[in-house]
């Protein structure tokens, strides 16, 4: 279904013409109403300029093309007495501290922005903000999950499970506890909370919650990485996903076994509800999806804060990823957070 998103969407893209201010939210709201059932769609974003990526100005009126050969013309604009329409990002004033932070990590690809079968996630670039030249720390994958949610890969140089890999260093994880906050992992296709070996389409190399043993590491591992079956849709619906939300979908559906396509109707599904939850709607989380290798890769990253439309070139890692996420939520710096990229100025969250 989302393969097919950029002939049915207005504009067909995110390079067909449209303006900036216009064109993020016909596709991200294109793709919710095919793509998900329970959240309504997100409307177009308040024209906002951006430090990278200026938006011009909204016409009353713009070329649409449906599919080839075929123009018409877009409805008008609203009244101006109706009220002004907000999208998943719309350039406001940053909180000081976030109250949450939610990844998602899909995989293996260096070429998901020029891809025709990403729809959904050439939308939420266009709409919010995306780098380009992401970096990972380590390969294979378990490193980077490693590094991203510690501030170091600890020599692990394969993905192995956490009987080969038991890590007691201080992690992400166990930070967000000792400041008073919640965390939970919800993992696609794992059969019980804190499973410690793959089976079928869950891969616990893709569950950095599962190698930490420090601590309280491991009986928070049993309470808090669950699947995510259930867990995840209830907590977005009741406005309790936790402080640091880890977010890992199965090996199809993160692009690992399957094709950008099913990584992009599963994001489309999954990510639009959390961008129509009411806890995102409160303008104090963000939200980033990110690819664990190889170099270079993209980023998605939203917030109400983020200016529709901003791109980011510059190198930037995993541990930029861990950085700004103990900034937003107040936690000091792990390791090599402390010596990489601010995201924040970058995106303006």
């Amino acid at each position: 279904m989302a393969a097919d998103l950029l002939d049915r969407l207005p504009g067909g893209g995110v390079r067909r013409g449209l303006s900036t201010a216009v064109l993020p939210g016909l596709l991200i709201g294109a793709a919710l109403g095919a793509c998900s059932s329970s959240p309504a769609p997100v409307r177009p974003p308040v024209g906002a300029v951006g430090a990278t990526q200026p938006a011009p100005a909204a016409p009353s009126s713009v070329p649409t093309t449906f599919g080839p050969g075929t123009t018409a013309a877009a409805s008008p604009e609203p009244p101006a007495t109706a009220a002004a329409p907000v999208g998943p990002c719309a350039g406001t004033a940053p909180p000081g501290r976030y109250d949450r932070v939610v990844w998602i990590w899909m995989e293996n690809h260096t070429d998901v922005l020029a891809s025709g079968a990403a729809a959904y996630e050439r939308g939420v670039a266009a709409a919010c903000g995306a780098g380009t030249n992401d970096a990972d720390v380590g390969s294979p994958s378990l490193p980077n999950y490693l590094g991203a949610t510690s501030g170091s890969t600890w020599g692990v140089g394969d993905d192995s499970g956490p009987g080969s890999h038991p890590i007691a260093a201080d992690n992400l994880f166990r930070q967000v506890r000792a400041a008073g906050g919640t965390e939970r992992s919800y993992e696609e296709a794992m059969p019980a909370p804190c499973t410690l070996g793959s089976t079928g389409r869950y891969a616990v190399k893709h569950n950095p919650a599962a190698y930490y043993v420090g601590g309280n590491d491991r009986a928070a591992c049993e309470s808090d990485d669950v699947p995510l079956a259930g867990a995840f849709a209830h907590d977005i619906a009741a406005g309790t996903l936790p402080m640091f939300s880890f977010v890992t979908p199965d090996l199809c559906d993160d692009t690992h076994d399957c094709g950008i396509g099913t990584g992009d109707a599963w994001l489309a599904q999954w990510l639009a509800r959390v961008l129509d939850g009411p806890q995102y709607r409160d303008g104090r989380t963000a939200v980033f999806v990110v690819w664990d290798e190889p170099t270079p890769m993209a980023e998605l990253v939203m917030a109400p804060s983020v200016v529709p439309g901003t791109t980011v070139t510059v190198r930037t890692d995993h541990y930029a990823l861990l950085r700004t996420t103990e900034e937003l939520l107040g936690l000091p710096l792990l390791g090599r957070a402390a010596t990489a990229v601010d995201l924040r100025p970058l995106y303006h969250l």
